[in-house]
């Protein structure tokens, strides 16, 4: 009996065993799946979302047939006539076989630098009758710490489409002939370094002879673009290869292109429109323009120094100490994402509408965009629609890096430290205080400001991290540019050029015109909300009325503002009318077939180019739907309502606070008359 239990227990503990084994072997098996399949796994992840996005939205959706979900969501009607057109107008010859020579082209800078720069070199090449070898990015592989499998322009965009997409534009070839390298390595190429925005001219008398005479010159461009943004008439045929470069040769690397089209599915897999805000809130903007007192302590300390540092190297030579507010009366300052936030709420957005921040990280960290997360509930970025390893995956194959911060304090400390502690009797003085390490976050929201007038050398986290950045702003960039309606909160970089947002604004009306792309007027909106600054989320109607005013206005003004503006800085972020064309509506009759509407529009922005036949059989709404949009009433009692909703608004008791907030709303609208 007793050797039967025993066999009995025995028997148990080995069935134990075995479900223990099994069940470390089955969590060992899903980790390895978690960590190396990246995309049969990664399809099934998105199922079942482990992302930190939980979406939270009323249970009414708004009619899409509505009047206020038109105005909110709707196409501009004045710009749905206008279509891309980047193939050449006229005569366009090929590239010659026989070129003048190489041209070796490194780019420095961040993402939308070496955007502009990209489509400007090719340009000259073309210019040159030149052979262009693909650029090197230095941000990139120059460094240490990148992952040795992508060369340098390979990094962010795909090479190959690249070059195949201008076969027809410009020779380009991977890299420089055996003899060219061997020369360049031993320094003995000439090496121009590129003014901003230089003429043509610049480059046919100072470079083509050089070309002509050694057979390649190498081009060093650090400020974001190498040619002049607007071209003589002679040259439009130059505009419209920046826009074949820009719009259609400069696809991203296909893993990064990947994540960022499963973003895109995700933000739109609830079913509602998104926008995406580009805050604009860089260290080097702010330093640039004056803006350090946007910011308190630590903050204020970190633009100034910047400042400080772009004052000794001649980036600018205004005074160190600027008046801040004065900058920001002129529109001169980013609007923060509050004052944005204020915006969309009082132009009728609710406050479960999706929000994508872009634009890379924002200087403040994410304590500046608290008060945007306090008026909208979505309100996500690109960490929290992907997983770390999803994100982990475009990097390639990177080292471990040895750095450890903090590091630890100096020795004669700690033998100071000693020496307290075994001295007299007490009392006795405090002790020395710990050296505090040395490190130093550029874009970060801390930092300790260096006791000289020089910035720390950039770690090799931070050289690493400033490469992820150009990943980061890829994904970013083809979100922006894909939303359903856009908004910038600032549009110049640390040199005051065109930045990030530029650029999406310019993709975003050579792609789709009509889309809708709010400019708001920094100075103007200053003044309004300055108008209400002590009972700012409690406005009257008035004021609302106004901002919506503006913010619709904007749809237009801006894009004409920018036209004679932006434009003049940067091509990509205003590419009209050279890259852009008309198209009547379909509904007019043949009559009028060359007359599209809202010819005012069109003759402010310049654009007088009808498109090509082939055209005409796209879906176009009518001008029936146009002029209903147009009339739409900006003082909707709805959208009103919807300035003073919040979360909560549409549980049980809802409608109570709902009439109490509209009583309210007639009352101060008594009061303003």
């Amino acid at each position: 009996m007793k050797e039967g239990k025993a066999v009995l227990k025995s028997k148990m503990k080995c069935i134990g065993l075995v479900g223990l084994v099994l069940s470390a072997f089955s969590l060992f098996l899903h980790f390895l799946l978690a960590r190396f399949t990246e995309h049969g796994f990664s399809d099934y992840q998105s199922s079942i979302t482990i992302f930190s996005w939980r979406p939270i939205f009323e249970t009414s959706d708004l009619s899409r047939t509505s009047s206020l979900y038109r105005r909110l969501w709707g196409p501009v009607g004045q710009l749905e006539s206008m279509h891309p057109l980047a193939n050449p107008r006229g005569y366009y010859a090929g590239p010659s076989a026989q070129t003048n020579g190489f041209i070796f082209v490194r780019i420095q800078g961040g993402f939308h630098e070496i955007r502009s720069s990209i489509c400007d070199v090719v340009a000259v090449s073309r210019f040159l009758n030149a052979t262009l070898v693909v650029p090197e990015i230095q941000q990139t592989t120059s460094k240490k710490g990148i992952s040795s499998q992508f060369k340098s322009f390979a990094y962010l965009y795909n090479e190959e489409i690249f070059m195949a997409a201008l076969a027809k534009d410009v020779n380009i070839v991977k890299t420089l002939p055996k003899s060219l390298k061997s020369a360049r390595r031993n320094k003995e190429i000439p090496v121009f370094r590129v003014p901003y925005a230089a003429s043509p001219y610049y480059y046919l008398h100072n470079v083509l002879p050089i070309l002509i005479k050694h057979s390649v010159v190498e081009l060093v461009v650090s400020d974001g673009g190498c040619l002049q943004a607007i071209l003589p008439p002679h040259l439009e045929e130059y505009q419209s290869l920046r826009c074949r470069v820009a719009f259609h040769a400069l696809k991203f690397r296909q893993d990064v292109q990947d994540l960022a089209t499963k973003i895109l599915h995700r933000l739109r897999a609830p079913g509602r429109p998104f926008i995406a805000f580009d805050p604009g809130m860089t260290r080097d903007a702010l330093a640039y323009h004056g803006c350090s007192e946007l910011f308190q302590d630590v903050h204020a300390e970190l633009i100034q120094h910047r400042r400080a540092w772009m004052r000794k190297r001649g980036i600018i030579k205004g005074q160190l100490s600027i008046n801040s507010a004065k900058q920001r009366l002129k529109g001169s300052c980013p609007l923060t994402p509050e004052e944005v936030g204020i915006l969309l709420r009082a132009y009728g957005y609710s406050w479960d509408t999706v929000i994508y921040v872009s634009g890379g990280e924002v200087f403040g960290g994410q304590r500046t965009l608290i008060p945007l997360h306090g008026m909208f509930e979505n309100v996500v970025d690109r960490t929290s629609l992907s997983t770390s390893w999803e994100l982990s995956g475009i990097y390639g194959r990177e080292a471990n890096l040895d750095e450890n911060y903090p590091r630890a304090p100096p020795a004669q400390v700690e033998t100071k430290f000693d020496a307290w502690k075994n001295s007299g009797p007490r009392p006795r003085p405090l002790p020395p205080p710990p050296a505090r390490p040395k490190t130093y976050n550029i874009e970060g929201w801390w930092g300790w400001v260096a006791e000289s007038d020089n910035e720390p050398e950039s770690t090799v986290v931070e050289l690493r991290t400033n490469a992820h950045k150009l990943l980061w702003e890829a994904i970013d960039y083809t979100v922006a540019v894909e939303a359903d309606v856009f908004i910038p909160g600032f549009d110049r970089d640390g040199k005051g050029h065109p930045n990030f947002a530029s650029l999406v604004m310019g993709h975003r009306l050579y792609q789709s015109a009509a889309s809708k792309t709010y400019r708001p007027n920094r100075k103007e909106v200053v003044r309004l909300l300055d108008e209400i600054r002590g009972h700012i989320y409690h406005a009257n109607h008035s004021w609302l009325t106004s901002v919506r005013r503006h913010l619709r206005s904007s749809l237009i003004d801006g894009l004409i503002e920018a036209s004679n503006k932006s434009k003049s800085s940067s091509f990509l972020s205003h590419p009209v009318p050279e890259c852009s064309c008309l198209r009547p509506d379909s509904s007019e009759t043949s009559s009028n077939v060359s007359t599209p509407a809202h010819p005012q529009v069109h003759a402010a922005l310049r654009v007088a180019h009808r498109c090509p036949a082939w055209m005409d059989g796209e879906k176009d709404l009518s001008s029936k739907e146009r002029d209903n949009e147009e009339d739409i009433d900006e003082n909707d009692p709805v959208s009103s309502r919807l300035f003073f909703q919040h979360t909560g608004s549409h549980d049980v008791g809802g409608e109570d606070i709902t009439l109490k907030e509209e009583s309210q709303f007639e009352d101060q609208e008594e009061d303003s008359d």
